[in-house]
Formats: structure tokens, sequence, C-alpha cells
């Protein structure tokens, strides 16, 4: 866990300094309205851009605007999954209601989309902390009448690069009351994805952690890998399929079950959902079964799912689920372990 603590507290860190950059954006509005200003990213048909009057970030329409001047470096993402890095310039095609997107790759090669082929849209930087975006997520609530109380704290940071990425997300939970130990959930995951030559097609691997008093799981590390597939991607819907094979080993803890430690090798079936619906909300929502190869029967779910609703600037308020369930666990421990979170998050980066 150290790892991650020292991951997320550098780019929580660095998130006043490194993500704030000039305003030398211009937007162009079909109505003629004209705006300076620094473009953060493209999604759900609306661009997020920052003002030097404007606390936080604005939306504005996609589809209203004409034209975009920008010296800054994008990432763009298109319909059928493929993936450019270079400096953008929106224009409108005189005589019709066609408008251009044009990227400026390195070495000076141009292409030229229709703008309604844009999936999605972020400002990134030659700097490693540059690229970096992400969320920080806690909440606590506390009831006089056992002395309960209960914290949450969760981020997820993410490294988007042209034909890859990488992202790390750590979740802590706590629940404590009068007369009983307090219940404890920890848990983290780093994934990697690289393209393929066929653009909706890719390859992931990943390893997690997970610590559950609930189910008595001192330590319960997954490393797996597979191919996945998007079924969709547009600048608000993002939907994809991964099958692959996952290796687990599972530590509980010694006073409730004689056996300590368990291995295993399952077959991996995820599949994600990420929704943004126009200025106010999002959601993301994973959910994995793995089938065990060496112990016939016995299958682990995992599902993890966050709703968000925009309050003001980059703070927005969260909803929570999570669950785990083993059909076959050991004798003396709990087949499960869920439960709702809410809270106050904070994004950073281009977002």
């Amino acid at each position: 866990m150290l790892f991650g603590s020292v991951f997320l507290s550098a780019a929580i860190l660095a998130g006043p300094t490194v993500f704030l950059g000039p305003k030398t954006d211009v937007l162009h509005m079909r109505n003629g309205d004209r705006m300076t200003c620094e473009i953060k990213t493209m999604d759900a048909g609306a661009v997020y851009v920052g003002l030097d009057y404007v606390d936080g970030t604005i939306s504005v329409n996609w589809s209203r605007i004409a034209r975009i001047e920008s010296p800054q470096l994008f990432l763009v993402e298109l319909d059928d999954g493929s993936v450019y890095t270079g400096h953008i310039s929106v224009h409108p095609v005189e005589g019709s209601d066609s408008v251009l997107v044009e990227i400026e790759q390195a070495g000076g090669e141009r292409l030229v989309f229709d703008k309604s082929r844009i999936a999605g849209l972020s400002r990134t930087s030659d700097s490693f902390f540059g690229r970096l975006n992400g969320n920080l997520t806690s909440g606590i609530s506390y009831a006089k009448g056992n002395n309960t109380t209960t914290y949450n704290i969760a981020s997820n940071v993410n490294y988007p690069r042209p034909r890859w990425s990488a992202a790390l997300t750590f979740n802590s939970n706590l629940s404590s009351s009068s007369g009983v130990d307090a219940s404890t959930r920890n848990q983290m995951t780093v994934v990697g994805a690289h393209l393929m030559r066929w653009n909706n097609w890719y390859y992931t691997g990943f390893a997690s952690g997970l610590q559950s008093a609930e189910q008595q799981i001192s330590l319960q590390a997954n490393f797996g890998g597979g191919v996945g597939r998007y079924l969709k991607k547009t600048s608000n819907l993002r939907a994809s399929v991964v099958g692959g094979l996952v290796y687990q080993n599972t530590n509980y803890e010694s006073s409730v079950t004689t056996a300590t430690s368990e291995n295993l090798v399952g077959v991996m079936l995820l599949g994600t959902l990420n929704y943004v619906m126009f200025k106010r909300t999002s959601l993301n929502l994973t959910i994995d079964a793995i089938p065990s190869l060496t112990e016939p029967g016995r299958f682990f779910f995992n599902t993890n799912a966050s709703y968000f609703l925009k309050l003001f600037g980059t703070i927005n308020w969260n909803l929570s689920f999570y669950g785990n369930w083993d059909t076959q666990p050991p004798s003396g421990t709990s087949g499960n372990d869920y439960g709702v979170n809410s809270g106050l998050s904070w994004t950073f980066g281009n977002q």
C-alpha cells in the first residue's frame, strides 16, 4: 500500500500548481461570441474550460462551437477507437454546416476529421505530472446513539497516452461502534492497457490488493491480464468488456479458520461502463466475475459503482457502492462484504 500512498500524495500535492495552464485558447461560437480561456477536456458533448475571472471550470456546448484556436497539445479520441496527439484547430467549411477538426502531429503530419467523429478531447503535456488527472473523495458520519463513526476515502489517478494508459485506484472504509471491534476494508488496484492494431481492441494487465475485516481477509492479491474490446465509445458513453486469466492468493486471519492461505487460478470476465450527462452527472460502473479453474464451481464476484453530481467548480457530491462475493468461502468466514458511501469529491487535472 506504500506505493499507492506515495503516488496519490504526489498527484494531490502537485494538483494546485502543475495543472493550472495559461488562458491562451480561443473559442469562437456560432452566434459570434468569442472566449479566451484554457481548454481542459471535452466530454458528454461539453467542452470544459477555465477562465481568469471564474472560480473553477465552466461547460460550453460542443455543438455550438464554430472555431477553436489553441497552441496547446491535445489527446484526441475518435469514434472508431483511434487516438492521436497533436495541436488542433477547429474551423467550419464555407458554404456548408460541416465543421472540421485538424490535428497537427509531431513531424508536421496533418489529419482532418469531421467534428462529429470526436469521442473525446483532453489537454495533455510533455511533462509527467501535467498528464495526470483524477479525483479524491472523502466522507464521514457519526451517530451518538451507539457512538458509531464511519469514514471513507477514495481516489482515482489516470495517466493517459496516445496508445496506452495506466490508472491507480484506492479506497478505504472504516466503521467503529462502542463495544465492538472496528471493521475495516482497504482496496488498491493498478491497471495498464495498450491499444492493439485494431483500434477498439486492447490488451490489459492488472494487480490488486484487498483487505476485509468482514470476510476475515488479511490480504487478497490478484495478478492477471487479458484482451478487451470497446463496445461503445462516444463523447458521453464508454462501454468495454475484458476476458483473460487471473492468479489469486488469499491470506485469512488465522484465528477464525484453519485455511490460512489459498491459491487459485481463474478466468477473468470484466465489464466497465462510464456515462457522463451534459454538465451535471457521471456514472462509473465496474463488474467482474472470476470462475475458478482450480476449484470448479467456485465463483468470485466484485463490483464498484460511483455516481457523481456536480455542485460547483471541481467539487462534486459522490455516491458509491462496493461489493465482494465468494460462493464457497472457507469455514468460519463470511462470503460477502458490501456497502454504500457518500461524500464530497474533488477532481484535478484536465477534468
